[in-house]
């Protein structure tokens, strides 16, 4: 019985790969909307990912810092 839905899976799957289109491929660009303010947002949202983790590691660093230079007091009286 198992082996019977892993075939019906796999000719499932053989018949979706036929029945794609890729002429629609060619058309794609018309839905993307591109346009000339299309480069900014992706060098904005770019900006913030890789900046975003950036910000985080200094924040969390001076954090955990200043925590550790408050531990040392406490152990040195």
């Amino acid at each position: 019985m198992n082996g019977l839905k892993q075939i019906r899976i796999i000719m499932l799957f053989m018949l979706t790969l036929c029945w794609a289109a890729p002429a629609w491929a060619v058309d794609s660009y018309r839905y993307l909307h591109v346009s000339i303010d299309t480069p900014w947002v992706i060098f904005v949202f770019l900006f913030f990912m890789v900046f975003a983790p950036m910000v985080l590691a200094v924040v969390l660093y001076w954090n955990y810092a200043l925590k550790k230079h408050e531990g040392d007091d406490e152990n040195d009286a």
